[in-house]
């Protein structure tokens, strides 16, 4: 098990649902996070975005004005702000395949289908955390490394055909350490 001090990290909350930014504000607060800040809309959540300058941003898929996949891509341009690194949790009641594969193409660094769990929530943050994934950049993307697994090198005819990558290395927002057990 990995233990993260949750006191170091700054988390920005972007839902139109009042009561879901609370239950996740809540839930940060509990894991031992000290600033937790919200918007209601992806408007709201790109201004509180230069503002505040989270480490990690959770949001809701579904939203006025633009939703968070739109968030997403614009937060990921880079030179069009501070941090087109930063973590982007994706939140939705919608968890089918094409959606997963769309949040994941817009360059979202996880994805946690709601009803959530602090469990899945916490596993989430943990990921991001500590195993954070080197970022590519192509003609047509830039986000987190789209593959899982470490098959880099694999060759077959489903190899992907692109052109040039960059390839940017992460380093942990925190220090991990382990916890016996």
């Amino acid at each position: 098990m990995v233990r993260i001090d949750f006191s170091r990290l700054r988390f920005l909350v972007i839902d139109d649902n009042a009561h879901m930014r609370r239950i996740l504000r809540t839930l940060l607060h509990g894991f031992g996070s000290r600033e937790v800040y919200e918007a209601e809309d992806g408007a709201a959540g790109l201004d509180a975005f230069t503002h505040y300058v989270p480490d990690i941003i959770i949001t809701d898929w579904a939203m006025p004005v633009f939703d968070g996949l739109e968030l997403a891509q614009m937060i990921r341009q880079p030179g069009a702000n501070a941090n087109p690194y930063v973590a982007i949790i994706m939140l939705t009641g919608h968890s089918e395949k094409k959606r997963v594969t769309a949040a994941r193409d817009a360059g979202i660094t996880e994805f946690l289908a709601k009803p959530i769990s602090s469990k899945g929530l916490y596993q989430r943050i943990v990921n991001v955390v500590a195993n954070p994934r080197p970022f590519i950049k192509t003609k047509t993307y830039f986000g987190p490394d789209r593959r899982r697994n470490g098959a880099v090198n694999f060759i077959g005819i489903d190899r992907r055909k692109g052109g040039k990558v960059e390839t940017f290395e992460q380093s942990m927002l925190l220090k991990k350490t382990r916890v016996p057990g």
